[in-house]
């Protein structure tokens, strides 16, 4: 049985403080029980419009910004367009937030022990800092990619210089995780080479 070996008292503290960010991925749990909240508040009341329900409908149009001289007086393509990307943005979040969790609790915190779960997610079992940097920056890019279509959907409601901004965002964050994915590459090789 393998002991562990006995620290400082300094380095022993200092090595224990990781368990300080034990409420932070708690709290993260928390915002993602919040957005499956949010989810299915939107579901209900997709469901209730698509039935014909006014109140419901009005309660979309408005949580989407959709924009036109009248509330429409039933559900129309663009307003389920934008409202279907809103549950795809939720879920896309929510995913980035397991990513998070899970992999950021894995790297920094404690084990997990999952292997041989059946449950184990694929890319858990080769999870590292540099690894989850890369996934959370294609998270990002979705993320992004998803809110960006949904306001070009929606253009009417924004200003032209909203629509740039949003634009120029999302390719700063397209070209900052191809820059981490490159360097990743690059620092990849040295630090296989120092095993052999």
């Amino acid at each position: 049985m393998k002991t562990d070996p006995q620290l400082r008292p300094l380095p022993r503290l200092i090595f224990a403080s990781r368990w300080l960010q034990l409420p932070l991925y708690l709290g993260l749990i928390l915002a993602q029980g919040v957005y499956v909240y949010q989810f299915w508040t939107e579901l209900v009341h997709l469901i209730e419009a698509a039935f014909g329900n006014q109140h419901a409908l009005e309660l979309l149009v408005k949580s989407i910004g959709y924009k036109s001289d009248a509330l429409p007086e039933k559900l129309n393509e663009t307003v389920l367009m934008l409202v279907v990307l809103g549950l795809i943005d939720v879920v896309m979040i929510s995913n980035l937030l397991i990513m998070v969790i899970v992999g950021g609790y894995e790297t920094f915190v404690s084990r997990m022990d999952l292997e041989g779960h059946p449950d184990q997610p694929e890319w858990l079992s080769h999870v590292n800092a540099s690894v989850l940097k890369v996934k959370l920056g294609t998270a990002i890019i979705g993320i992004s990619s998803i809110h960006l279509l949904k306001t070009f959907i929606n253009a009417a409601a924004y200003e032209e210089k909203v629509l740039m901004y949003q634009t120029v965002i999302h390719l700063a964050f397209l070209l900052s995780a191809i820059a981490i994915a490159y360097t990743d590459r690059l620092l990849a090789p040295a630090e296989g080479s120092h095993g052999h």
